[in-house]
C-alpha cells in the first residue's frame, strides 16, 4: 500500500506506468511534472518507418519504477483530477531519467528544468528523437477534434489499430475519449461488440 505522508502532496509507494508520463500509486494517479511523454497510441517515425514511440514510452517509464518504491511531491493537480507532482526513484528525478533517455521531451510550457537533458538526447538521437515526431501537446489536440466529430449513427465503438494490435474500446472505459479513428489505417467504428470480433479487434482490457 501506498504511504501518504502528513502533506497530502507527499505520496510514495510501489508505481505502476499507465503511460509515458503518469503513475498510479494506489488509488492516485501521478501526472509527472515538467515532461510530456508520446500518447499511447502515438507513433514516430524513424527511417521512413512508423514505430509505436508512445508503447515504447511507457515502457521505459516502467521498466524505471519497476519493483521501486516511488516518493513524489505534489505542485498541483490537473484538470483531470491528478496529482502533478515530482517523483524520484532511489534518489534519481524520474523526469530527468525520462528526458535524458529519449522516452519524453521537456514540457516548457511548464518548465525549463529538463531542457538539458532533452538536447543531450536529441544530439544523440536517443528514442524518440532517432526520427520526427509529433509534439505530443499538438497530438492530443487532433485527438480531441476527431473524437469531437459524431460517431456514425449508433455505431460508437472504436476500432483501434497500435502497437498493441487491433483493440477495442467502448464507451465509458479509460482510452475510450482519447482514441481516434483513421479509416485509412483500417480502423473503424462498429456498432456491436460480435462486429468489432469478426473483424479481428479485441476489447480493451480497460
Amino acid at each position: 500500500m501506498p504511504v501518504h505522508a502528513a502533506d497530502p502532496a507527499q505520496l510514495a509507494g510501489p508505481a505502476r506506468a499507465v503511460d509515458g508520463d503518469t503513475l498510479e500509486i494506489g488509488a492516485e494517479r501521478v501526472r509527472i511534472f515538467g515532461v510530456d511523454a508520446p500518447e499511447h497510441d502515438q507513433t514516430c517515425l524513424a527511417a521512413g518507418a512508423a514505430w509505436d514511440c508512445g508503447a515504447y514510452a511507457r515502457k521505459a517509464l516502467a521498466k524505471l519504477v519497476a519493483g521501486q518504491q516511488v516518493a513524489c511531491t505534489g505542485t498541483g493537480r490537473d484538470r483531470y483530477d491528478r496529482l502533478l507532482a515530482r517523483c524520484e526513484v532511489g534518489g534519481a528525478d524520474v523526469g530527468a531519467s525520462l528526458v535524458a533517455s529519449g522516452a519524453a521531451m521537456a514540457y516548457v510550457r511548464y518548465s525549463r528544468d529538463y531542457l538539458g537533458e532533452e538536447k543531450a538526447a536529441r544530439a544523440a538521437g536517443l528514442g524518440i528523437w532517432r526520427g520526427t515526431l509529433e509534439a505530443p501537446e499538438s497530438f492530443r489536440h487532433d485527438h480531441q477534434a476527431v473524437v469531437a466529430q459524431a460517431a456514425p449513427g449508433d455505431c460508437v465503438i472504436k476500432g483501434n489499430i497500435s502497437g498493441n494490435g487491433h483493440i477495442y474500446h467502448v464507451p465509458g472505459q479509460e482510452h475510450y475519449a482519447d482514441t481516434r479513428i483513421d479509416p485509412k489505417r483500417g480502423e473503424a467504428w462498429f456498432c456491436t461488440e460480435a462486429d468489432a470480433r469478426a473483424a479481428g479487434f479485441r476489447k480493451a482490457r480497460q
